[in-house]
């Protein structure tokens, strides 16, 4: 595993002490764009915030036209930029769209393939997961690094998020360590539901586009079967979740679903930082839907209304 940038013990001292650093986000989903749950919410308040810490941020997610909403999405270009990403025997080509998140400070790139986006919804219909979801993000983590490169991002971070960008991690350290615009690269990679951990039949091992021999009891093999979760706290070089005490729990058999481990594992590489909110969006004083604003002053008739 590669040495944090700079020799440093932890890339988040670095992001308090360090000039402003590239950073690039991967999430499969992102508010506006497309939500299911709180990911996407996390998928752009952090992003903003680290923005509005100076940082340069791309946020990358893919896209998905039938989840769209052109009303309250800022606008959607076409870049020019085209990928062809290997998966397994064939080579899928997709097309890269850019956008921004609302405030302007984050630049969004939207990951287009209609085969494996142009859907309902990102992971499944009438409580059925897609039969083909560890192709569409195995394709999603190898095209989120060939934006990385389309675009000359040069990242000191990348920050991977739950099971769908797992592959990322091991990418990195396997496949992109060397490769010009990455030799200072570090991953991190946060834990928002260890019970999501996309696990697959093991021959879709070929799909990763890995050797066979990372497919083993401490990387990416789990009771026999692919488990990108797995993957992602395995390679990367720091791993976070959503709470100090998440971060406790899921090192115990009773929280950890397999997986504690490998957690307990990473030793002090593993660290909970408390999820906020972004509290401009979610400011009853301001909140257009509420029927009566309020301030901490005003909080007892005003919640009560």
């Amino acid at each position: 595993m590669r040495q944090h940038p700079g020799g440093s013990a932890c890339v988040f001292c670095d992001l308090m002490v360090n000039p402003p650093m590239k950073i690039v986000f991967a999430s499969s989903e992102a508010v506006p764009f497309s939500k299911t749950g709180g990911l996407a919410d996390v998928a752009a308040g952090l992003p903003a915030a680290l923005a509005d810490a100076g940082h340069d941020v791309w946020l990358v997610t893919p896209y998905y036209p039938q989840l769209f909403r052109a009303e309250r999405c800022p606008p959607v270009t076409p870049t020019g930029q085209t990928i062809e990403v290997q998966i397994g025997p064939k080579r899928v080509d997709g097309t890269l769209l850019k956008s921004e998140l609302p405030g302007g400070n984050v630049t969004v790139l939207l990951v287009e393939q209609p085969d494996y986006f142009d859907r309902p919804q990102p992971y499944g219909e009438n409580g059925t997961d897609y039969k083909d979801n560890c192709e569409r993000f195995a394709y999603f983590s190898r095209a989120v690094l060939q934006a990385a490169e389309a675009f000359d991002l040069t990242p000191y971070i990348v920050h991977a998020n739950d099971w769908q960008t797992g592959l990322i991690p091991a990418l990195l350290e396997i496949e992109y360590g060397s490769r010009p615009g990455f030799e200072r690269t570090a991953s991190v990679f946060t834990i928002h539901n260890l019970a999501f951990q996309g696990q697959f039949w093991h021959w879709d091992m070929l799909l990763t586009g890995l050797d066979w021999k990372y497919f083993n009891w401490q990387q990416m093999e789990f009771y026999g079967k692919l488990n990108l979760l797995k993957t992602g706290i395995a390679f990367a070089e720091m791993v976070t979740t959503v709470s100090p005490s998440y971060a406790h729990e899921i090192c115990t058999p009773e929280f950890g679903y397999g997986l504690e481990g490998v957690l307990a594992g990473r030793g002090d590489d593993l660290v909970g930082i408390l999820n906020g909110i972004d509290a401009d969006l979610w400011n009853p004083a301001t909140d257009p839907s509420l029927p009566r604003n309020y301030s901490i002053e005003t909080v007892a008739e005003g919640k009560a209304a």
